[in-house]
């Protein structure tokens, strides 16, 4: 039961980044305007988002 908490967790986390990073990409406003570090981020945090969907497939 906990492990799903913590995949719940890494989602909200991975989806906070790639808002932010989404910001930061059109609006410059948390990043300082990077795009390379943006799209990084925006990489990074789909494929938490895509190991916390396949933890979440193999605990079901």
């Amino acid at each position: 039961m906990v492990s799903k908490y913590m995949i719940f967790a890494s989602w909200f986390v991975a989806a906070l980044v790639a808002v932010a990073a989404v910001a930061d990409f059109f609006v410059g406003i948390p990043f300082a305007n990077q795009k390379v570090v943006d799209v990084l981020f925006i990489l990074s945090a789909a494929l938490v988002i895509y190991m916390g969907f396949n933890a979440f497939k193999d605990l079901s």
